[in-house]
């Protein structure tokens, strides 16, 4: 779609790139978003591309992923053979609802900062507990946790000209064995609900990530793994006005299966499935 609005593209960026934000800008990834809508309120928009941001930096601690990464280039990442929770990174990128070609473009910080339910982004990285590094327009850095970034439905801790930069997994939470499970009303349809388990390796605990059924991500963790009644109830105190209600599934119909699949997660890693 054209942004008949738009008066302006900065193809090299300050360093930092929000040091002259103002009112009418737009961050410029992949633009699949932008450009898939009417955007009334933009006068500018800023290309992050140009800033050469490495897209996938593994290393001892984990792996660092930078905001401008593509999907297609996280999908194509092969993980080192330690990394047991590899395969998460090609199965989020298939719940992505789109075809291969907005892979080329799409990114995975784009993804994040949508902050949808059905972002797959946001549920690879709190489920690999991740930490996002997000840069505000004076220069200032500061942390915060996966879980407490989406706050709602398109909503997000970002302030006005504040962007992430960067998206980091520790190598611990790579380790862990994982089991994960998808629903949608087709095969490439809009996520319903998506959760993932993981636990780590010599041990017994469970930590449960349910999104797209919610409006924001939900952790719940058990040092060891819970009985099925347990599990339950610690899905059914998820307060009523978390649940996500739009054409692909109501609260209810996303409780009920959110309950189905946790239990299904919670069997394959207690019968020691595959990571």
């Amino acid at each position: 779609m054209d942004l008949t609005t738009i008066n302006e593209v900065v193809r090299r960026p300050s360093d930092p790139p929000g040091v002259h934000w103002r009112e009418g800008d737009a961050w410029l990834a992949g633009g699949t978003w932008l450009y898939s809508a009417e955007q009334p309120g933009l006068r500018r928009l800023i290309d992050l591309t140009a800033l050469g941001w490495d897209p996938l930096v593994p290393g001892d601690a984990g792996l660092g992923i930078g905001a401008t990464c593509s999907i297609r280039d996280l999908y194509s990442f092969t993980p080192p053979a330690a990394w047991t929770a590899g395969p998460l990174f090609a199965a989020s990128c298939d719940a992505f609802l789109s075809s291969f070609k907005v892979w080329n473009s799409a990114t995975v910080g784009g993804n994040i900062c949508m902050s949808l339910p059905a972002g797959p982004m946001i549920t690879l990285t709190v489920a690999l507990e991740a930490e996002y590094e997000l840069w505000a327009p004076d220069g200032s850095v500061r942390t915060v946790d996966a879980l407490d970034f989406v706050t709602g439905n398109h909503r997000n801790v970002l302030s006005p000209g504040e962007i992430l930069r960067r998206i980091d997994i520790p190598a611990r939470a790579l380790r862990k064995r994982t089991a994960h499970r998808r629903f949608a009303l087709t095969h490439l349809g809009r996520s319903t609900v998506f959760l993932i388990g993981t636990q780590t390796p010599g041990t017994n605990d469970l930590l449960l990530t349910v999104t797209a059924g919610t409006t924001r991500p939900v952790r719940v963790a058990f040092d060891t793994m819970p009985d099925a009644r347990t599990l339950q109830q610690s899905i059914n105190v998820i307060p009523a006005n978390v649940w996500f209600a739009d054409p692909n599934g109501t609260p209810d119909h996303r409780h009920h299966l959110t309950l189905h699949f946790a239990e299904e997660i919670r069997h394959e890693l207690t019968a020691g499935g595959a990571a």
